[in-house]
């Protein structure tokens, strides 16, 4: 009897490379879509990215759409437009709310709807927060929540704010001048953004009161650019590669030149957080890469 599989080849790096082929079966009754997707995974296993980042199968929800961490904590959202909040190695359903962004860190978890309806997570269940709406939202800031509206208008509610919210009224957002499309903050060197052109563009901004330093453009293309708690920077490129800021430090916060991450496949979303890059894959897979 002939056994369905793939014959997986791994080559180990160093002076003596050795190739290590193994035939991994696969089960009967599969889909195309759902055998592509356990070969993606089985072939993943066997992979070293350079540049000093090991990706690795993450815990998965497929399909994943976006995922975001921060303060340790990591959430995303899936194909179905469902909250998953990550509790080791297990994703846990944050409610029946149909969300399409969720973020997390200093401000707690927010997340906008299909509607872009705002929500604050409060007390194990998501919170209506009228005032604003917006396509995108990043707590990842100081404190304060920052998010751009499906105009490229940006918004900002103050740390005081986005910290007492815990009851659903009515929030008071400040305008920051310019368009976005994508804005992500940390509570180190500030906040980057990409706009309608793909253009990159880093900003300070004051979590008290949101006021801005001014926009700085920086070169490159991207389509979303995530920061980490520690003021690493990712973009992700609209053909879906991967590059990390270098040269941020605080007389340089906007860096000096960027850097390729290889990626076993086109990505549509990152995010950084304590030594771990999240990647969602164009498959709906989820990588964790030790960086």
């Amino acid at each position: 009897m002939c056994q369905r599989g793939i014959k997986v080849t791994h080559v180990s790096k160093g002076s003596s490379s050795t190739k290590i082929q193994r035939f991994i079966p696969l089960a009967n009754g599969l889909t195309d879509n759902m055998k592509s997707f356990a070969v993606f995974l089985l072939v993943l296993r066997y992979l070293s990215v350079s540049h000093g980042c090991t990706c690795m199968e993450g815990p998965q929800q497929f399909p994943a759409v976006q995922i975001d961490a921060g303060q340790g904590n990591v959430v995303m959202t899936d194909g179905n437009n469902y909250a998953y909040f990550l509790l080791g190695s297990q994703w846990y359903k944050m409610g029946s709310l149909n969300l399409k962004h969720v973020s997390v860190g200093p401000a707690g978890i927010w997340g906008v709807d299909l509607n872009n309806r705002v929500y604050k997570y409060v007390a194990g269940s998501f919170v209506f927060a009228n005032g604003e709406s917006l396509q995108q939202v990043d707590a990842g800031g100081d404190g304060q929540v920052v998010g751009v509206t499906d105009t490229s208008t940006i918004h900002c509610l103050k740390s005081t704010i986005a910290s007492d919210y815990r009851k659903q009224s009515t929030l008071s957002w400040t305008t920051i001048t310019g368009g976005l499309m994508y804005f992500s903050c940390s509570s180190k060197y500030g906040c980057w953004g990409v706009n309608s052109l793909q253009n990159i563009y880093f900003t300070r901004v004051t979590p008290s009161t949101c006021g801005i330093s001014g926009w700085i453009q920086v070169d490159g293309l991207a389509v979303m650019v995530e920061i980490g708690t520690d003021g690493s920077v990712f973009v992700v490129t609209r053909g879906g590669e991967v590059f990390q800021r270098q040269g941020i430090d605080s007389s340089t916060p906007q860096g000096t030149s960027w850097t390729k991450i290889p990626m076993p496949s086109r990505i549509n979303h990152v995010s950084y957080d304590r030594g771990n890059l999240w990647v969602v894959t164009d498959y709906g897979t989820i990588l964790k890469c030790l960086y």
